[in-house]
């Protein structure tokens, strides 16, 4: 009997998924068919060579990790230009302004991260050759930044009210050591940490990537110190360089699973003073990542686990008579697990627009803003902002400009946002 409720239960549920998704589907469509809606994206078409104008000057306004300051005070101006209200800079440098709806709907948050990977004094000149345009941050995620204010701009064209509040935002922290910290600020400590009902987090790419999961990540910087000494000298004596080495080599053999995909990496390498030193400190800097939070839970207590004896080991090999070998492990990273349902709404309304828009909507996993929401439940997703980009974190980061694949794609975020937003 119990099986057979079972049964019954699941092809309802199994229904169930399908009735919504034939509703989103309609309601796509219907949106997509709209007089309105074509005279949004009419105002993208026509707005596309601004769009592009903006992404060079955000660019070239350099915003590397913890120093997002000059680029937030920018595009708060741009929020600033387009109307919107309660226009604010947060405790931790989050920049964002509200496009009020008539009342009755949801909270909505469509954000695009302010940072880049590249630290202080890179050149974020941008060049062009054709239709393509070069420059370190270009992509991830600078050009995601004037998409926002060209859904402000057609939305307005087209006379669209929502019931929903719409928040634009530009957020901090998301790239490597930031460690999500604009994301995680806002849904912890921020005034709107208990009211957002939908998060969009948009980065690089074409509008049919849809991330509903997020791959959670651990990161140490594990220092190890000794004696140091005079390589002639003191030969002999232990080397804090030969023990993370003996970690090194025990890191790159732990066995992870492939399934939920769990993976590592030794990401910075340093220490030391000169050639002819034994170092007194040297560091490692390492990367754990997995989709699942049980394999990501043992992985990090696999690496913790090898530290000792990797350093017991140098202890063990030469003289400890000046001092011995320690370590400190520093968790310098830690973005957690999570996943919006493919039946949720959000998730749902994204892939009828991007269906709508004539494109095959694809979901996966990314370590994303949408991280923090994903892993307490609330609705969110990242998905690509519309241009084509190449080579992220590299130094010929690069986006296509292509006028009506990036219209095409920036329609179909828009439209994933007024169906969330009861757009009339």
């Amino acid at each position: 009997m119990k099986k057979l409720m079972s049964t019954v239960l699941l092809a309802t549920t199994m229904m169930s998924a399908s009735a919504l998704a034939q509703s989103k589907d309609a309601a796509a469509k219907a949106l997509f068919a709209s007089q309105k809606f074509a005279a949004a994206k009419a105002s993208i078409a026509v707005d596309h060579a601004r769009i592009v104008e903006d992404v060079v000057k955000l660019t070239e306004i350099p915003a590397p990790p913890f120093k997002e300051e000059a680029r937030g005070k920018a595009f708060l101006e741009m929020l600033r230009a387009e109307g919107l209200s309660d226009l604010t800079t947060d405790e931790v440098g989050n920049v964002y302004g509200t496009r009020k709806g008539t009342g009755g709907g949801p909270l909505i948050v469509v954000t695009v991260h302010l940072d880049t990977v590249f630290p202080e004094g890179t050149n974020t000149k941008v060049r062009r050759e054709g239709n393509m345009l070069y420059a370190a941050g270009i992509g991830d995620a600078t050009c995601g930044l004037p998409v926002l204010t060209s859904f402000i701009r057609a939305m307005k064209a087209a006379n669209y009210t929502t019931k929903a509040d719409i928040i634009f935002m530009g957020n901090v922290g998301e790239e490597g050591p930031g460690d999500l910290r604009g994301s995680r600020y806002l849904f912890t400590k921020s005034p709107l940490k208990d009211k957002i009902n939908y998060f969009i987090s948009l980065e690089p790419g074409r509008a049919d990537r849809i991330t509903n999961a997020g791959i959670g990540s651990r990161r140490y910087k594990v220092t190890f110190t000794g004696p140091g000494g005079h390589s002639q000298g003191d030969f002999g004596i232990v080397n804090p360089a030969y023990a993370m080495a003996n970690a090194m080599v025990a890191f790159g053999k732990m066995t992870v699973p492939t399934e939920p995909r769990t993976v590592y990496n030794v990401g910075i390498v340093e220490g030391g003073t000169s050639v002819n030193s034994i170092p007194f400190a040297t560091a490692m800097t390492i990367d754990m990542r997995s989709t699942g939070k049980a394999a990501l839970d043992a992985e990090e207590k696999q690496f913790l686990a090898l530290l000792q004896p990797a350093v017991d080991a140098e202890n063990a090999a030469r003289s400890t008579a000046k001092g011995k070998i320690a370590y400190e492990a520093k968790q310098v990273g830690d973005r957690p697990v999570g996943a919006t349902p493919l039946d949720a709404d959000i998730i749902q309304v994204a892939a009828a627009a991007s269906k709508a828009g004539g494109m095959k909507p694809t979901f996966g996993a990314g370590s994303t803003d949408s991280n923090i929401p994903f892993s307490m439940g609330i609705p969110a997703v990242t998905l690509g902002s519309g241009f084509q980009t190449m080579r992220a974190h590299s130094l010929e980061e690069a986006m296509v400009v292509d006028k009506e694949k990036d219209v095409a794609s920036m329609s179909i975020i828009l439209g994933t946002l007024l169906l969330l937003a009861d757009a009339k």
